[in-house]
């Protein structure tokens, strides 16, 4: 085979396993959509495993405080287990996923009802979480951000 039949098959190949392995706006919603869901019952669960299979290398969160918080503290923090969470769940019906191409943002309402050195909370909030796609077609969670606690009058029902 000549030069150039090699190279245009290699093309053909490549363009073909690039088709093959492409997905729908929709499939992509979905499949951040449910990889979100996952992190929070991790969360909830203080699953470092899964939590870390999630989250970049490179993560980072920003908390309405202004506290920026790191994988590795996130981790360490699960790890710990000081925190036993009753809910950390998005409120039914709020979860919206965009994503343009590569990059994907989750936008929902959190509750959040736990206990922590004695102490409980109950509390919502508003959070984006920004998910980008990796060279093998997964995802990973790059760039948390959590609004303050929303006042009482500010929690209406979901439809």
């Amino acid at each position: 085979m000549s030069r150039i039949h090699t190279i245009l098959a290699l093309v053909v190949l490549v363009g073909a396993a690039a088709a093959a392995s492409a997905t729908t706006p929709a499939e992509d919603k979905a499949a951040v959509a449910a990889l979100d869901t996952k992190y929070q019952t991790a969360v909830k669960k203080n699953d470092a495993e899964t939590m870390g299979q999630i989250l970049d290398d490179n993560f980072i969160l920003v908390l309405g405080s202004g506290t920026v918080v790191t994988r590795n503290e996130l981790l360490a923090e699960a790890r710990g287990g000081k925190i036993n969470y009753e809910h950390q769940e998005e409120d039914a019906g709020t979860q919206t996923v965009r994503v343009w191409g590569d990059t994907a943002v989750v936008t929902a309402r959190l509750w959040l009802k736990y206990t922590t050195e004695g102490k409980s909370f109950d509390r919502r909030l508003w959070f984006s979480d920004t998910y980008v796609r990796t060279a093998s077609g997964g995802w990973r969670y790059v760039f948390g951000q959590a609004s303050l606690a929303l006042p009482p009058e500010a929690v209406k029902p979901t439809k």
